[in-house]
């Protein structure tokens, strides 16, 4: 690999490591995304409905209020099946609609708040990862210019080098398709809860 392509290698990793995600808030140093990163939701901020504060974990107790939330909490779910699935399931009384709009509401919230914060850890695993390599391509490149520039310069020495950053570069682009990939993820999952939110809430109006 020619000279100049490692200078595009350093400067493309550079522009990563200085992006404005990254500067945007000092509080969270290993987040790589552009979107503000929200550590928590507020249950409040997407539910109308009742308190789901004498709720707690209380809807894992009955087997179909647990189904019903993996089904509906599953993104592979469509929002027309798990809206669906709500409205045929929260039926009674008031008070027994009530009670079960709390459960389901609840447990989505759980389940999808738990899921959301995954995601979110493994983003910032895999850009730690992602400075890490960077820090080694970057070494590794100043090691290739050192052994270039002697008169008598290993050949062997340069080509596994330049061979290794070849590889190293090519996991960092993987990874960083990755993570702009998966940064929307939690979004998407705060957008399900939401409309999940509205439909439990349409089944007690």
């Amino acid at each position: 690999m020619k000279r100049i392509g490692f200078f595009f290698i350093l400067f493309t990793i550079e522009s990563v490591l200085l992006s404005p995600a990254r500067a945007a808030d000092p509080r969270y140093p290993d987040w790589p995304c552009v979107q503000p990163k929200v550590p928590e939701l507020s249950a409040t901020s997407m539910w109308d409905g009742p308190s789901i504060a004498d709720v707690g974990a209380s809807w894992q107790d009955d087997p179909k209020v647990k189904d019903l939330v993996d089904l509906i909490a599953a993104r592979r779910t469509p929002l027309d099946a798990a809206k669906k699935a709500i409205s045929e399931f929260i039926t009674g009384t008031p008070a027994e609609k009530q009670k079960k709009a709390k459960e389901v509401f609840a447990g989505v919230f759980d389940t999808l708040s738990a899921q959301r914060s995954e995601v979110m850890d493994g983003l910032e695993r895999v850009a730690r990862k992602e400075m890490d390599l960077a820090g080694k391509i970057e070494f590794d490149v100043g090691n290739l210019h050192t052994l270039e520039d002697k008169t008598d310069a290993d050949q062997a020495k340069v080509k596994t080098l330049a061979s290794e950053i070849e590889w190293s570069t090519r996991i960092f682009e993987d990874r960083r398709k990755t993570i702009r990939y998966v940064c929307d993820v939690p979004t998407t999952i705060e957008q399900r809860i939401f409309a999940l939110a509205r439909a439990i809430q349409q089944t007690l109006n």
